[in-house]
C-alpha cells in the first residue's frame, strides 16, 4: 500500500498504525502519531487501519537546549 510519511511517499506492507511503525524500523520507540492530521495515541495504533495515499506524520522527541 502506497503512504505518505512525513512527506516522503513509501510503500508498506502491514495494514494497522503499531505494525507499520515498526515496519518502518521505530520499533517500541517513543514517537508521536498522526494519520491524516489526527492525533493517534499509543494505545490506539494496534487498532488503527491505514489505507492507501494516507498522511503519516512520526515525530521523535528532541533534547536540547
Amino acid at each position: 500500500m502506497k503512504i505518505v510519511v512525513n512527506g516522503e511517499p513509501r510503500e508498506v506492507e502491514a495494514l494497522h498504525l503499531e505494525a507499520v511503525l515498526m515496519e518502518l524500523g521505530y520499533g517500541d520507540g517513543r514517537v508521536a502519531t498522526a494519520l491524516n492530521g489526527e492525533f493517534v495515541p499509543k494505545p490506539l495504533r494496534a487498532t488503527t487501519t491505514l489505507g492507501d495515499n494516507d498522511r503519516l506524520e512520526v515525530l521523535a522527541p528532541m533534547q536540547g537546549g
